[in-house]
């Protein structure tokens, strides 16, 4: 791979060296995905069927998973793995409630009490992905958090197999959240479903979790629609950008670049560093280590798009991937707490050689559900405040109203709100009038 040395190009290079892999023919896929939720609203189940028989070759009578399905998947998956998921599901548990949002209440001033009170979402939708690759994962990091939450509803849709039946780690993983509710269906149509309702599938408040490009797109739809649903963000393919010095391993380098470009060809990996040396070992090490992989034609396909840059100093590596705005971004450097104020924009970021991207994609007990294609900018990964509404309340007293009513009523005449202003002088008179 070639090394590019971000000091030697020009504004119009960096650009494009930081450009994300394109999303196909936008236009074409937009329109696609704008006919497909068309139809689902239109005709519900029928669609449903018809869509998951051209897309995932297979008939299906119900789209819910049965108990009789639950109980086969909790056949087929091994007693390790159950106990794995449940170890990571325990640290889920402790990391986001300890991040949960709380309610508080103060006095302003005398007579003015201001609170916030915390509501969860009623109805949430979770999709899971399973296309080269079911993500068993996600179903946890979805779920964990609308438990804590407490949403009172919680529905997932997760694609079937040819054979109708649906990844039956998926099924233990959502069971263990303590999900019964799951759908065989995938797709833009599994937004559609949860975004509208049909006979089957309850309409959602808000629909949650990552995806292909149809998938983004139809989440991205919905929420511009005022009879869709809200969502968690908007995301792209997955990335991950590692700042490493010259003593680092190239062999871990290697490693988690891998472990994030076997997602899908359209995965984006970066590696900057301040050791030219390091930057062609790690170009080796990424050959070797590809060979080995069992997902070898997705990584090939994944690698033209990553990127090996050269920078003149860890400073300036950091400032670049805050241009850049990763989904991951991993610190292989010495003493990497010392950088981490530096760090602007990431969805999150994983601290020296013995943090691999993986375990925060599986167990550790943060959220591997992130903000990618640079959505990191503004936006953050999933936690229990994505799942609950914050409302603000204020109770009033006379005297609250007497030291705060001249401030609105100003306030009001200087925007030309007479109504406003008069909604507060007329409180303020009864009140003076004895008539409050």
């Amino acid at each position: 791979m070639h090394v590019l040395d971000w000091n030697r190009i020009d504004e119009s290079q960096r650009r494009v060296s930081l450009r994300r892999p394109a999303q196909g023919a936008r236009a074409v896929l937009a329109e696609n995905v704008e006919r497909i939720l068309s139809q689902v609203r239109a005709d519900g189940d029928s669609t449903l069927r018809a869509l998951t028989r051209r897309f995932d070759g297979c008939e299906l009578g119900s789209f819910r998973v049965t108990e009789d399905e639950f109980a086969a998947a909790e056949a087929q998956v091994s007693p390790a793995l159950k106990q794995a998921i449940a170890n990571a599901i325990e640290r889920l548990v402790k990391f986001h409630e300890a991040g949960a949002p709380r309610g508080y209440a103060l006095e302003t001033a005398p007579g003015l009490n201001c609170e916030r009170v915390i509501r969860p979402i009623e109805r949430v939708g979770l999709y899971v992905p399973a296309g080269s690759a079911p993500l068993p994962s996600t179903a946890i990091m979805l779920g964990v958090p609308a438990r804590i939450a407490g949403c009172s509803e919680v529905v997932l849709c997760t694609p079937p197999k040819p054979d109708g039946s649906v990844d039956a780690t998926v099924l233990v993983a959502a069971r263990l959240c303590g999900i019964s509710t799951v759908f065989k269906l995938g797709g833009a149509q599994a937004v559609a479903a949860m975004a509208y309702g049909t006979e089957s599938v309850p309409k959602c408040d808000k629909i949650f979790g990552p995806g292909n490009a149809y998938v983004t797109e139809a989440k991205l739809q919905v929420a511009n629609d005022p009879e869709g649903a809200a969502i968690d963000m908007p995301a792209g393919p997955s990335e991950v950008l590692v700042i490493a010095d010259a003593k680092a391993s190239a062999e871990f380098i290697a490693s988690d670049l891998l472990s994030q470009a076997e997602h899908g060809p359209d995965s984006q990996v970066l590696l900057i560093s301040d050791s030219q040396a390091l930057l062609e070992s790690v170009a080796v090490e990424l050959e070797k280590q590809t060979a080995e992989l069992p997902r070898r034609e997705i990584l090939a396909k994944a690698l033209t798009h990553a990127r090996l840059i050269l920078s003149r100093d860890i400073p300036q590596a950091i400032e670049i991937s805050n241009r850049y705005a990763p989904e991951h971004l991993i610190l292989q450097v010495e003493q990497p707490r010392q950088w981490l104020e530096r760090v602007r924009s990431a969805g999150s970021v994983f601290l020296g050689a013995l943090a691999p991207e993986a375990l925060g994609d599986y167990c550790s007990g943060t959220n591997h559900v992130l903000p990618t294609y640079g959505a990191a900018r503004a936006y953050s990964g999933v936690s229990v405040a994505s799942f609950v509404k914050l409302i603000t309340v204020q109770e009033v007293s006379a005297e609250g109203l007497n030291i705060a009513g001249p401030d609105a009523a100003e306030m009001a005449r200087a925007e030309g709100l007479i109504a406003h202003e008069r909604a507060v002088t007329r409180r303020l008179a009864a009140i003076k009038e004895g008539r409050a």
